[in-house]
């Protein structure tokens, strides 16, 4: 899960199609990246590390503050298809992990659609 997350964070850290996303986040993703670790380990059955830490989750209500539509979820998405693929071996296994958060990351959009153009 360490190396998912780590990876996730390495490619919203240079790939030019996850600016968006990437603007959202501090200058240092550590933190990020510890937290999402955290909580994906409840989230698949493992320890509930986020909760212990943090409390509950009420993930959509901590990202309220960030503007989050279709490109925000696509671009995290891209990253995360991305770091799924390089990381988890096993194919079935990766495509019921992306399905599941394919779901998160539509829940978590809070805005509009971007105006065209």
């Amino acid at each position: 899960m360490r190396r998912l997350v780590h990876r996730f964070y390495e490619l919203m850290d240079t790939l030019p199609e996850a600016w968006t996303i990437r603007q959202l986040h501090p200058e240092s993703l550590s933190g990020s990246e510890e937290k999402l670790f955290e909580y994906l380990s409840g989230w698949l059955g493992g320890p509930p590390l986020f909760e212990s830490r943090h409390g509950h989750p009420r993930l959509r209500a901590r990202h309220l503050a960030f503007p989050i539509a279709s490109r925000e979820r696509d671009e995290w998405m891209l990253c995360m298809r991305q770091a799924c693929t390089e990381v988890i071996q096993d194919v079935a296994l990766r495509d019921r992990i992306l399905q599941a958060l394919d779901g998160l990351a539509d829940h978590m959009r809070n805005r509009r659609e971007h105006p065209a153009g």
